[in-house]
C-alpha cells in the first residue's frame, strides 16, 4: 500500500464543499503526512459526536482545540471546566519547542491566540452564578440527583403535577419542601389523596432527608431565580463566538449534581431555541465531559430523557459531544446518534480493558490501511483515531490523526487574570445576585395561615352558638324570682295537688306492722 494511495483516499473522504474545522494530518506508517488533512464539516456537527482515550492521552487539548476553531468560525460552545485548567483559553498560548515540532510535522503556521471566554460555576464563587429552577430542572433529572428510587420519583412526578395544576411556582428546594410536607402531612393530605393518591408519611420523611442533604453539600444555589438564560451562551465578539466554560472544579465531589445540571441545560436550550433544520454551521456546540458520570447508575426514565433530548436537539441548531474515557461508557441508544468519533489511546492492561478494546473496534468503519486493535494501543499523546460523517452523512475513511495544537493557552488563567475576566464579564454581575420571588412556600404559607384562622373563627362562633340569649341580658325581678329553687319548688307541690285532685287519688295510708 502506498503512501501516495493513502494521502488520495484521506483527501477524498475529508474534503468537503462547506466550512471545516482542521484536526490534523494522518499518520500512515509512523510517518506524519502532512497532505493527508483531516477536516470536520462545521455543517456536519449538529450530527454530534464523542471523544475518548485514556487519561492523559490528551482528550482536553483536543476539545480546546475544536471549541478555539468552532469560535473562530462564530460558532457559540459551552463546554465544562472539569479541573479548572482550561481557562487559560482566554490569553494567547505561548510557542515552545514542542509546539514548533508539532506545528512543523504538520505544515501549518501557528498563530497564538486567545479567545472570548465566559466563566461561570455552579457555586457562584469561580464565575457566574448558574442557575435553574426547580420546576425548570424538572422531576426526571432532579430524581437522579437525589438518588431516588422508582417509588420515590413517582411521588416526586405527583409534587410537580400538583404544582402545575394548582400554579405553585417550585423555585428553590424550600419550596420542595413545603409543598412535600403540605401534601404528605398538612391541610392538603386528603385533596391530594382524592386526587392523585396517597403519600407515605414514611416514603416523605426519606424525600426530605434527601432534599436536607443536598443542601448540606453546599450546592442548594443551583435552584433559584433569577434561572440562567439560554440566550445568553449564544453570544458572539468581534463576529467569534463566546466559549462558555462551566468550572466544576469547586463540586467536584458532587459528580451526579454537576453533570445532571448540564444535562438540564441542554434540556432547557431543546425546549427553548426554535427549529432550525439544517444549517452551514450549528448555532452552539454543547460538551459534556466526564460523560461517564450521566450514565452511571442512571434509571430507565432518565436514560428516555437523554435519548429524546440527543435525537430531537440537532433540529434546533445544536451539536452534541460526549468525553469520557472509552465508548462503552455511553449507552449504545446514545451512541449511535454520535456520528463523529475521536479516540485517543485505550490502555488494555487488564482482560477487561482488552474486552472494550474490541468492542470499540466494532464501532469503527473497516480500515485497508491499520490493524486497528493493535494501533488503538501505540496512539502517541495528542494523537487519534478518527471518523466522521461527510456531507452525505457517511462515515469517512478512518484514520490514525497528528492533531493541530490549539492557539490559546494551554493551562489556567493566573488568579489574578481570572479576577479580571470575572470583573470584566456583564454576565457575572447579571447572575450575581439571589431574587427570591413569591412562590409556593410563600403561597401555601398564606393557604395555611387562613385555614388556621377560619378554624378559629368558626370555633369562637360555636362558643358563642351553645350561649342562651337570655343569660347575656339582665334579668327582670320577675324572671329573677320565677328562676329561683324556692319558687320552682312551690310550682311543683301546686301542680301535683292540683293532678291528684283532677285524678281522684287517694292520699297513702300509713299502716303499722304488728308483731307476733
Amino acid at each position: 500500500m502506498s503512501k501516495e494511495k493513502f494521502v488520495a483516499a484521506v483527501n477524498a473522504s475529508y474534503n468537503f464543499n462547506s466550512p471545516t474545522i482542521y484536526l490534523g494530518a494522518g499518520i500512515y506508517e509512523n510517518e506524519i503526512l502532512a497532505d493527508a488533512k483531516v477536516n470536520l464539516s462545521l455543517q456536519m456537527m449538529t450530527r454530534h459526536g464523542l471523544v475518548t482515550g485514556a487519561t492523559g492521552s490528551g482528550k482536553t487539548r483536543t476539545l480546546q482545540l475544536i471549541a478555539e476553531q468552532l469560535s473562530a468560525a462564530g460558532v457559540a460552545v459551552f463546554m465544562p471546566d472539569m479541573k479548572g485548567d482550561i481557562s487559560g483559553m482566554a490569553q494567547e498560548g505561548a510557542v515552545n519547542n514542542k509546539i514548533d515540532e508539532r506545528a512543523k510535522a504538520l505544515n501549518i503556521k501557528f498563530t497564538p491566540s486567545g479567545f472570548p471566554v465566559e466563566l461561570y460555576s455552579l457555586s457562584g464563587k469561580l464565575g457566574g452564578q448558574m442557575r435553574a429552577t426547580v420546576t425548570e430542572f424538572g422531576p426526571v433529572l432532579l430524581s437522579k440527583v437525589l438518588e431516588l428510587n422508582e417509588v420515590q420519583t413517582s411521588v416526586l412526578m405527583i409534587l410537580f403535577k400538583y404544582a402545575d395544576d394548582k400554579q405553585l411556582p417550585i423555585v428553590d428546594l424550600n419550596d420542595l419542601k413545603k409543598v412535600l410536607n403540605y401534601l404528605s402531612e398538612g391541610e392538603g393530605t386528603a385533596e391530594i389523596k382524592e386526587s392523585y393518591g396517597k403519600i407515605s408519611s414514611a416514603t416523605a420523611s426519606t424525600m426530605l432527608r434527601k432534599i436536607v442533604g443536598l443542601e448540606q453539600q453546599g450546592v442548594s444555589k443551583i435552584f433559584g431565580e433569577k434561572s440562567f438564560d439560554i440566550e445568553d451562551l449564544l453570544e458572539k465578539v468581534d463576529g467569534r463566538g463566546v466559549i462558555s466554560l462551566l468550572n466544576v472544579s469547586d463540586v467536584q465531589n458532587q459528580p451526579a449534581i454537576f453533570s445532571t445540571f448540564m444535562l438540564s441545560l441542554l434540556a432547557e436550550i431543546y425546549q427553548t431555541l426554535p427549529e432550525a433544520g439544517d444549517l452551514d454551521k450549528p448555532k452552539l456546540v454543547f460538551f459534556l465531559d466526564e460523560a461517564h458520570l450521566l450514565f452511571k447508575d442512571a434509571p430507565k426514565a432518565f436514560m428516555d430523557h437523554i435519548d429524546q433530548v440527543i435525537r430531537l436537539i440537532r433540529s434546533k441548531g445544536v451539536g452534541v459531544f460526549f468525553c469520557t474515557q472509552l465508548t462503552l461508557d455511553v449507552p449504545s441508544s446514545v451512541l449511535s446518534q454520535l456520528g463523529n468519533r475521536v479516540h485517543h489511546v485505550i490502555r488494555a492492561f487488564t482482560p477487561n480493558d482488552v474486552k472494550d478494546l474490541k468492542e470499540t473496534i466494532k464501532t469503527f468503519p473497516k480500515s485497508e490501511f491499520y490493524d486497528l486493535e493493535k494501533q488503538f494501543t501505540q496512539l502517541g499523546i495528542g494523537q487519534a483515531f478518527i471518523t466522521v460523517l461527510n456531507e452525505k452523512g457517511i462515515p469517512t475513511e478512518t484514520v490514525v490523526t497528528h492533531l493541530a495544537p490549539p492557539a490559546s493557552r494551554m493551562g489556567p488563567l493566573t488568579p489574578e487574570e481570572y479576577q479580571t475576566q470575572l470583573n470584566s464579564s456583564e454576565f457575572y454581575e447579571k447572575y450575581k445576585e439571589t431574587i427570591d420571588p413569591r412562590s409556593a412556600f410563600e403561597i401555601l404559607n398564606e393557604r395555611v395561615l387562613a385555614v388556621k384562622q377560619e378554624k378559629e373563627q368558626a370555633m369562637e362562633s360555636a362558643k358563642e352558638a351553645k350561649i342562651s340569649p337570655s343569660v347575656k341580658a339582665e334579668k327582670s325581678t320577675f324572671e329573677q324570682v320565677l328562676s329561683s329553687p324556692i319558687t320552682k319548688q312551690v310550682g311543683r307541690e301546686l301542680v301535683r295537688g292540683v293532678f291528684g285532685m283532677l285524678f281522684g287519688s287517694a292520699p297513702r295510708r300509713t299502716y303499722t306492722r304488728r308483731r307476733y
